[in-house]
């Protein structure tokens, strides 16, 4: 099993196991839950550079050719510049304005959204994709590392305290109620 980053022409095994993480967002971006727009809209952005769901902030884990896992990982910083192409494709796309709450913030890398293919689901490939990122970003990088959970998902929460992270806040993204986890270097 190797993790690496994501490459243009895996764009759509990319934006198809993101969409599996961001699939009701997506819908309340889009103003429609039509998934075959949905997947149309992520692969756009996904195959695009310069935006938050490019392929150029993407981990993949492939295993024996397949890529069985995919993450989304940018500087918080970023966000606002990131999010400008996705706003011009949001309005051409589906007239629709795209002015989501904040998700990430100035001091930390943020895990947008992860994905693991349903077959492989319960193997430990999530988990393994997640301790890469502490370990590529937290003790390689020297950053905070940060991501929401939806406060419903007890189970995904659970791991990601399991791992490490730790609540340091709530936020709302897309009427969703999330909690706010972030992975610090301990001293």
């Amino acid at each position: 099993m190797e993790i690496r980053k994501g490459k243009l022409e895996e764009s759509t095994f990319i934006a198809t196991l993101i969409f599996l993480a961001m699939e009701d967002i997506l819908y309340h971006f889009i103003g429609e839950n039509d998934s075959e727009k949905g997947m149309d809209l992520l692969t756009r952005l996904v195959s695009d550079t310069g935006n938050q769901y490019s392929y150029e902030n993407s981990w993949v884990v492939e295993a024996n050719g397949h890529i069985g896992g995919a993450a989304i990982v940018y500087d918080g910083g970023q966000l606002n510049k990131l999010r400008r192409p996705v706003e011009k494709k949001i309005k051409a796309m589906f007239n629709r304005p795209f002015d989501p709450e904040d998700e990430t913030k100035v001091g930390e890398y943020y895990i947008d959204s992860i994905g693991v293919d349903p077959m492989l689901q319960g193997k430990g490939i999530g988990s393994r994709l997640i301790q890469f990122l502490i370990g590529e970003y937290v003790y390689i990088k020297n950053v905070n590392l940060g991501l929401l959970v939806d406060k419903d998902n007890q189970i995904a929460k659970n791991l990601y305290v399991t791992l490490g992270f730790e609540p340091v806040g709530e936020k709302t993204l897309a009427n969703k109620n999330m909690e706010h986890l972030q992975f610090k270097k301990k001293a």
